[in-house]
């Protein structure tokens, strides 16, 4: 998961790999739970995305929560159709490496997963995470929805102000509007449950997220 002398810097549309017009192959079911990673998904659930450098150990933070049905690893946010790990990891796909989490907003809020999102990473290292560098490990939070999009707006600023008060850098996370997710390989779904031992390079601040924790009533 370690890639050097890349740009950070985002490539520009026409700059980008062109891609490929069909999805590359991937899981049809989470590996931990056998539930459907491209749905359908439960009446009433939501889904979230966020991307907190390598997807691996990202991916573990949110299946351990309660009240999450499933988990999958993606690209966002960037401008080549159907990318490949490797075009995603060369930087010139212009993605970041996310987490899909499905939910059921009666069990856990969407304010309890930005607060774990928030709590599991550093998002004061802009094209980085730790000694994982490139634009693929990129802090992001993409919102399904108006709602969402005003939360984690609202979520970042907080938490920016909470880690400026501690003496961290200005926070680099993007809050966007989410676009295409294209499921990542088969291999990498899930991957920490199938190589128990296998890298994660996740680690938080150690400051706490000052949003709310609780579910909103039904």
């Amino acid at each position: 998961m370690f890639w050097l002398k890349k740009s950070l810097d985002l490539p520009t549309a026409a700059e980008a790999l062109p891609g490929r017009a069909t999805p590359i192959p991937t899981a049809a079911v989470h590996f931990v739970n056998g539930h459907a990673l491209k749905g359908p998904y439960p009446a009433g659930f939501e889904t979230a995305v966020f991307a907190l450098g390598c997807f691996w150990g990202a991916e573990r933070k949110f299946w351990q929560q309660e009240g999450v049905w499933a988990t999958a690893v993606g690209y966002v946010a960037g401008h080549t159709p159907n990318p490949t790990y490797e075009e995603v990891c060369s930087g010139r796909t212009g993605h970041t490496e996310a987490v899909l989490v499905v939910y059921d907003p009666k069990v856990v809020s969407f304010e309890m997963l930005l607060k774990v999102f928030f709590e599991a990473h550093d998002p004061t290292q802009g094209m980085r995470q730790g000694n994982d560098v490139g634009t693929q490990y990129r802090s992001g939070i993409y919102a399904t929805g108006a709602a969402q999009l005003a939360q984690a707006a609202a979520a970042n600023a907080a938490y920016g102000a909470e880690l400026k008060a501690r003496g961290f850098p200005a926070i680099t996370t993007e809050v966007l509007e989410l676009g295409p997710f294209y499921f990542a390989e088969d291999y990498h779904q899930q991957y920490l449950a199938k190589n128990p031992n296998g890298y994660c390079g996740l680690g938080g601040t150690g400051v706490s997220c000052p949003i709310g924790t609780g579910v909103a009533a039904q």
